[in-house]
């Protein structure tokens, strides 16, 4: 996927939200860090253009959230979170870049309940590589691809990575 395959998706994303929400004065939009936030800015950008409205992007770190963060982080890295919108009582869409095992949107969930109870959550994200271990799925999705447990998914966007595009990379042995 290159800068192109990435608009696509994120336009193709796009319009199916708002297919599917015809109401943008409860609704919110929130991006997990690290990447889910910038593809939540450019989500929003768009409705925003279309419908004339004026949503805001709120911003997630699951990292305390994690059930694996005390084992998988030796010092872990707590990065911004900021909504500045009440969820009460809202439609919130949640953006990521990949999920895999659905235990960072597991992660998400549990600190989205911690600002309030939004009305409903859907679930939007670039890429679905499977291999969920969590029963949880994407209201949204830009590709589906499937992977191998050796392989890692990169979504690189340019506004942290300098560029727009997906790599699939395979670990050697012992990585």
């Amino acid at each position: 996927m290159d800068r192109r395959g990435l608009d696509l998706a994120i336009t193709r994303i796009t319009h199916q939200v708002l297919e599917r929400n015809r109401d943008f004065s409860a609704f919110g939009v929130v991006g997990m860090q690290t990447r889910g936030v910038f593809l939540a800015q450019r989500i929003v950008k768009r409705i925003n253009d279309i419908e004339k409205v004026s949503l805001e992007t709120g911003v997630l770190d699951t990292t305390l959230y994690r059930d694996d963060y005390k084992t998988a982080f030796r010092q872990p890295q707590v990065k911004v979170t900021s909504i500045p919108f009440d969820i009460n009582g809202m439609n919130i869409l949640l953006v990521d870049d990949v999920l895999y095992t659905g235990r960072t949107v597991r992660a998400a969930l549990d600190a989205l309940m911690d600002f309030g109870r939004p009305k409903t959550i859907q679930l939007a994200v670039i890429v679905d590589r499977g291999s969920h271990e969590l029963p949880i799925r994407a209201d949204y999705v830009g590709k589906k691809i499937t992977t191998l447990r050796n392989q890692v998914v990169s979504l690189n966007v340019a506004e942290n990575d300098e560029e727009d595009s997906l790599w699939l990379m395979e670990l050697e042995e012992g990585d």
